[in-house]
């Protein structure tokens, strides 16, 4: 892992492009699409009970990857839009979509250029997990979700935790990245096993940025919108990363912590009417 300065955007997007394109067939066969497509409800526990209801409400997923939540949100009855710039991931979004005979439109688009590809507006903007650390601009981004939103109609995501980015990933929970973020990005490069599938060794270069909890929460304000809610976690009901594991008290989190931390949040954000 490196840091380098003066990254042109288009190079950082297009090398992270190229991964996801490479990772999409992957994660076909590692998320568990069979599973989903015998009927299992698919979404975290805790993300259906924050979102809520979205029965007949437009919902736009961003950074939807190959639409497996995306389709999981049309199953509890949302019209369902969902947006990623990798071609290959769309390809295989729009093809699941006929599979599991559960309508959705997802459009291929880089996140910032998306407002000129799509006009609609909608009741809820949703992403999750694993998201920002794609992300150079967060203002950008965040003026975006409410470029898309109706008036009184909200954002909702669920992330890792920032905190959680600045331990190695060896499962030693040793501090190896700064909690704040810079400009230039983290440039991962040589060869690192995918993270659902180890098996598969990628020799992509990717570049991810560092965003702390104050980035966040100031992008979102700073897009007019208004916060309902700011949640942290050091557990779920769900596994939502293949690393986790039950504590033995019906919920599931990272092994091996030295003491109890954040591992992931929720935020949901209204767009005033």
């Amino acid at each position: 892992m490196t840091d380098l300065e003066n990254v042109p955007y288009e190079q950082s997007r297009d090398g992270n492009r190229a991964f996801w394109d490479e990772v999409t067939p992957v994660h076909l066969q590692a998320y568990g699409v069979e599973r989903f497509l015998e009927g299992e409800r698919w979404l975290p526990t805790t993300i259906l009970e924050e979102v809520g209801p979205v029965k007949g409400l437009s919902l736009l997923h961003l950074q939807c990857h190959f639409g497996l939540d995306s389709l999981a949100w049309v199953r509890e009855g949302a019209e369902v839009t969902g947006a990623d710039f990798s071609p290959i991931a769309i390809d295989a979004a729009r093809e699941l979509s006929k599979k599991a005979d559960l309508p959705a439109r997802f459009i291929c688009s880089d996140i910032y250029e998306l407002p000129h590809v799509l006009e609609d507006k909608f009741d809820i903007l949703f992403t999750s997990i694993g998201v920002l650390c794609w992300l150079k601009d967060l203002r950008k981004w965040a003026s975006v979700i409410a470029h898309f939103l109706k008036p009184g109609g909200f954002f909702y995501i669920m992330d890792g935790h920032p905190l959680l980015y600045t331990f190695d990933d060896e499962g030693n929970w040793k501090f190896m990245l700064s909690y704040f973020h810079k400009p230039e990005p983290y440039v991962w490069e040589g060869e690192h096993p995918d993270y659902m599938d180890p098996s598969h060794i990628s020799y992509a270069t990717t570049y991810e940025w560092q965003w702390t909890v104050s980035d966040i929460i100031n992008a979102v304000l700073g897009a007019g919108l208004r916060l309902e809610f700011f949640n942290e976690f050091g557990a779920l009901s769900d596994p939502v990363y293949p690393e986790m594991k039950p504590d033995g008290k019906g919920l599931y989190t990272f092994p091996n912590m030295p003491v109890p931390l954040p591992i992931l949040f929720s935020l949901r954000a209204r767009k005033e009417d």
